[in-house]
């Protein structure tokens, strides 16, 4: 059996993108399968098939309702530019300094965090920019290796608000961040609410940028953060609470790359960080952001 053609968006007007998505559900051509504690994987049954064949308006609903959406034994990108060219379907991408294509791979001298091997506490993307992406577009153009670390973790916060203890929520929900970084990129500073609501359909989510762990002098560029709005003892309390709500198995997703899988996530809802990883391993990832329908103002940013 060949693979179709590639199919513009959007869905034919004769069906919804819930429709379409069901028609990806069911296609033979296609393993789909939960994600254990969240997300759905797509896996190419064929040789042959492109992601590129799979129209992007069944894809973007099932990422809003799924939140991670993994597309794995599909062909490759040629390059950054057909990943650009990719996610234009999904949207606006944010255009940085660099373009739109941020390559994820460790630096001999990381003046950054983001180039080191080192973990990734948890945050969410577009915290310091104008505007915040709805979307990001991973893809893996060399997996580190087994047992080399290196997992991008992403934590569900919508239903971890929805099953931690009303009273925890109620603290968690007096306390306002105040976060500022400098890097090449950007200096800037974003104040959020810990609790808020989703910008679209206004359910409770979290907006937190974890604090590095206590002693960490390796962390390279340390962000500033500062938390208000309860008692220092009681903010440390917040802080322990948060994390282990953040990282509770029921509640976090630890994805392990494969060399080619294509993960796509939302940003509006999910927190994301990343698992040390060996020095020098060769791991390497692309990743477009997206912007929504109308792209969201970063209601928090300062400047």
């Amino acid at each position: 059996m060949t693979a179709n053609p590639v199919q513009a968006d959007p869905a034919p007007a004769d069906r919804t993108p819930a429709d379409a998505a069901t028609g990806i559900l069911t296609d033979l051509r296609y393993d789909v399968a939960p994600i254990t504690p969240f997300g759905l994987a797509i896996r190419a049954t064929e040789p042959g098939l492109r992601v590129e064949h799979i129209p992007v308006a069944p894809l973007r609903s099932l990422v809003r309702a799924h939140h991670v959406v993994l597309l794995r034994g599909f062909g490759v990108f040629d390059g950054p530019d057909a990943l650009s060219a990719y996610c234009e379907r999904w949207g606006e991408p944010s255009v940085w300094p660099f373009g739109t294509v941020l390559e994820l791979v460790e630096k001999e001298q990381p003046e950054d965090h983001i180039f080191d091997s080192s973990y990734m506490p948890m945050h969410w993307d577009g915290m310091y920019r104008e505007q915040i992406p709805e979307f990001q577009v991973f893809q893996c153009v060399h997996a580190p290796g087994e047992g080399n670390g290196g997992e991008t973790t992403f934590s569900h916060t919508t239903a971890v608000l929805e099953r931690t203890d009303p009273a925890t929520v109620a603290r968690w929900s007096q306390v306002t961040g105040t976060y500022q970084r400098a890097m090449e990129f950007y200096d800037s500073v974003t104040v959020s609410p810990v609790v808020t609501a989703h910008p679209v359909h206004g359910a409770p989510v979290i907006r937190y940028n974890e604090p590095t762990a206590a002693g960490d002098a390796g962390f390279v560029n340390h962000p500033d953060l500062r938390f208000t709005g309860l008692p220092d003892d009681e903010i440390a309390e917040v802080h322990r609470s948060l994390r282990a709500a953040l990282y509770d198995p029921a509640h976090l997703y630890a994805h392990a790359w494969q060399t080619g899988d294509l993960v796509v996530t939302d940003n509006y809802t999910l927190l994301h960080g990343r698992n040390a990883f060996t020095s020098g391993a060769p791991r390497h990832l692309r990743r477009v952001q997206v912007l929504g329908t109308p792209p969201l103002d970063n209601p928090g940013l300062v400047r």
